[in-house]
């Protein structure tokens, strides 16, 4: 089996615009095979710069696109196809949004492997560890003021615990680099909004939250932390800078509520620094992000090795809910991964992008039996979104 094309699709949603959303846009990347087989991946990233890693070179003989890297290759070992497109594309890659396209491309690999060998993708991953996966309804409210947002968040909140999910975490993102058009609130806010969270979803739900790099050192968030010890948080996510990992360390050392981070870092080499010198108690992986299932697997068998939980994050479509699932399956040491509920999603893309899309039944995620990924694009949405994209971009260089 050869590798004949890999095409990356940018898409964007028509309702797509500068907000912290990031399901309203996506590079979705197909891989094609001389024996009809297609795989699919996605990554959560600027979906031009992955378009441009896939299909454009550089100059340089370890610039080159990944698409030329691949083509002619046997798809069927990705983890070893990983580090040839690793080493073959240092000049660009190494980190960032060139270990984002790696990762993509990576999620088709596994795709077409597991197709290729009759199996769903975790049979070829591990033992299994479980049926279902365990999912936490992850909530983003909407409203550009705070009455709006607050509204917003415990109305979702509500429907979380209504629908059956026994974990819910709810984004805080009110105060920092990461807050919401309009807000700029104080920590009281934080914790006024936790407290209300906490009373909508009841003593029996695991309640975590994401505070979005809110705070500017270890012993700014020390403070609030301690406000919200009550409150029975399963963990508080990135309440750093992702660089800051001394700051990470010693609050690590001040509390006694987990400290989750790691949705932006790619390489297992960047989450051995999160975990041997930023102390955090839980790593959070993003499947396309960090390389790929591929990377993902070696970054989770690292964190089982420090007796660190793996909590993946996953914010975009099916795809990469469907990837992250797969990878879960096979893990000791992941108790949840994070989900996007569609129905609750103001995106089209999260709701239509997929067919076939894995569900939850009661905070659960039962393991597809079909091969590979076991979800197929929508093939209307996919080019209606890709031309809106195209269109939105009038002017790039593109084809």
């Amino acid at each position: 089996m050869k590798i004949t094309r890999v095409k990356c699709h940018v898409l964007m949603a028509p309702e797509c615009s500068k907000s912290l959303n990031t399901a309203s846009d996506d590079a979705v990347v197909e891989v094609h095979t001389d024996t009809g087989l297609t795989g699919i991946g996605e990554v959560e990233s600027n979906p031009w710069v992955i378009w441009a890693a896939i299909e454009r070179s550089g100059a340089h003989s370890m610039d080159r696109r990944l698409a030329d890297l691949l083509i002619g290759q046997d798809p069927r070992q990705p983890a070893a196809m990983w580090e040839y497109l690793y080493e073959q594309s240092q000049l660009a890659g190494r980190r960032g949004a060139g270990i984002g396209a790696i990762g993509a491309v990576d999620m088709a690999l596994w795709d077409i492997a597991g197709k290729a060998a009759g199996k769903p993708v975790w049979q070829l991953l591990g033992e299994l560890q479980s049926e279902s996966v365990g999912a936490y309804a992850s909530l983003l409210p909407s409203g550009g003021t705070l009455k709006d947002y607050r509204e917003s968040l415990l109305a979702k909140a509500q429907w979380a615990r209504d629908a059956g999910f026994s974990a819910v975490k709810i984004e805080i993102l009110i105060k920092g680099p990461l807050r919401v058009a309009g807000l700029d609130e104080s920590d009281d806010t934080i914790v006024d909004l936790v407290a209300a969270g906490r009373e909508v979803v009841g003593p029996e739900v695991q309640l975590m939250i994401d505070v979005g790099y809110c705070w500017r050192d270890w012993k700014e968030a020390r403070q609030v932390f301690r406000r919200l010890e009550k409150h029975e948080l399963y963990f508080i996510e990135t309440p750093l800078w992702s660089d800051d990992l001394h700051g990470y360390a010693r609050l690590a050392d001040s509390t006694s509520i987990r400290i989750a981070a790691g949705e932006l870092l790619s390489t297992r080499f960047e989450f051995v620094e999160l975990m041997d010198v930023g102390k955090v108690h839980v790593v959070q992986p993003d499947v396309g992000r960090v390389g790929g299932i591929s990377e993902a697997m070696r970054v989770a068998a690292m964190a089982a090795d420090r007796g660190i939980l793996v909590v993946p994050h996953c914010w975009k479509s099916g795809i990469g809910i469907a990837a992250t699932a797969h990878v879960a399956a096979a893990l000791p040491n992941c108790p949840l991964i994070e989900f996007l509920p569609a129905a609750v999603s103001e995106s089209r893309l999260r709701k239509e992008l997929v067919i076939d899309e894995l569900q939850v039944e009661n905070g659960r995620i039962p393991l597809p039996k079909v091969p590979g990924l076991g979800i197929e694009l929508n093939r209307s949405v996919v080019t209606e979104f890709a031309e809106f994209a195209h269109r939105h971009s009038a002017g790039s260089a593109v084809d």
